[in-house]
């Protein structure tokens, strides 16, 4: 817990993250006011999710016959371990170097990047956070927004000390020039990572996303994103991967605009998130574009031992949305970097010890108020206060 400690009396840290909140509140609130009976919606959005953990291995075959049959490949990990020895077999098989990788918490969850650097590998970031994160080597702070705990000039000194290349040297964004700058363009840091990543993209041999919902009456993989990567990399690479926690499960493709709407409006305060794109599979003879072998890893890693346990089963309904870590009193006081978990707030606390083999997850389920908060603001209805006293 001394971690928690740690950055429980960085004021500067706190103070950051207190703006991120506010301003996370307020998208929120204009997001909800789009709704006519956002109540409602949010019944029939944990009806669903209830749905379709029930009738789990039902759906997750649908899901494997219907994909297979689009073309795609699946495959079933037990395992952290197995899911990165899978991956690593692909790009074996096709003697691949050039990895590129979108947002994925899943991925975070089974050291994916840590594997491969065992190996003298490097997977590349394309999410702009989590680009952030790797080029500076700091850990993310939440699973939406991973650098929020980091300011515009702190971004830019990092980047300019770890990546001087990234901004050239006839730029403002020069190291020597940061203590002149109460500022930072985030236009201007943006753009840099973007042409930087431009290129890699169209030499990347293999793209790996994770999955915001698996659709099992299609065979779909469901992203949805603000920035594209995620599509470019579902594109440009010969081989897709797809890596996605058992959980992400729904049962029909009716209901997936209601999932992406929830989403959306409770992650960032998006009525709907920019992109939105549902993958079923490798190109057919009759596409032009497209993945020449699309690949999803199903991985279990302790969820069905929680599908065992009548209360925590409910956990697997959670959307990923981030919403209850921006309401928790104790993430707000420390931040995501404290749980060492890819998963914080009230979800990460219920569900860490049963993904991860660290004590310290043991511990955290104690750090909490109690307080309901979590539970109010949960889109799918989860009793989290409960569930972290069980």
């Amino acid at each position: 817990m001394a971690d928690f400690e740690q950055r429980a009396f960085d004021y500067t840290h706190r103070r950051k993250l207190y703006e991120n909140y506010e301003t996370y509140n307020l998208s929120r609130e204009r997001g909800l006011s789009h709704f006519e009976d956002y109540e409602l919606a949010r019944q029939q959005l944990a009806y669903l999710r209830y749905e379709a953990i029930e009738n789990l291995e039902a759906n997750l075959l649908a899901f494997e016959e219907n994909f297979t049959k689009n073309g795609g490949k699946v495959i079933w990990a037990e395992n952290a371990q197995e899911a990165c020895e899978a991956i690593a077999g692909i790009l074996q098989a096709r003697q691949a170097s050039k990895i590129l990788k979108a947002k994925s918490a899943t991925t975070e969850e089974i050291g994916l990047k840590a594997f491969f650097e065992q190996q003298g590998l490097t997977i590349q970031e394309t999410d702009l956070g989590d680009f952030i994160i790797q080029a500076v080597g700091e850990q993310a702070s939440h699973f939406i927004t991973p650098a929020q705990h980091l300011s515009r000039l702190q971004i830019g000194q990092k980047l300019q000390e770890k990546m001087p290349a990234l901004f050239g040297e006839n730029t403002s964004l020069q190291l020597n020039m940061f203590a002149e700058l109460e500022d930072i363009s985030a236009e201007e840091i943006t753009e840099a990572v973007r042409k930087h990543l431009r290129k890699q993209y169209t030499e990347a041999e293999i793209g790996i996303t994770g999955a915001n919902f698996l659709v099992a009456d299609v065979g779909g993989v469901a992203i949805t994103e603000n920035e594209g990567n995620a599509r470019l990399l579902a594109t440009f690479p010969q081989v897709h991967i797809a890596i996605a926690g058992i959980d992400k499960i729904i049962g029909r493709v009716a209901d997936l605009a209601l999932h992406w709407q929830m989403l959306g409006v409770n992650a960032t305060g998006q009525r709907l998130t920019a992109y939105n794109t549902l993958y079923t599979g490798a190109k057919q003879p009759q596409e032009v574009d497209g993945v020449e072998e699309m690949y999803v890893i199903l991985l279990d890693n302790g969820r069905t031992k929680m599908l065992a346990d009548s209360r925590l089963r409910h956990a697997l309904r959670c959307i990923k949305c981030g919403a209850c870590a921006n309401v928790c009193p104790v993430y707000r006081l420390v931040g995501g970097q404290a749980y060492q978990s890819p998963y914080s707030g009230a979800i990460g606390k219920v569900v860490n010890p049963h993904l991860f083999d660290n004590p310290q997850h043991q511990e955290m389920t104690y750090a909490s108020t109690l307080c309901g908060a979590c539970e109010e603001v949960c889109p799918v209805q989860i009793d989290l206060p409960q569930l972290i006293l069980h």
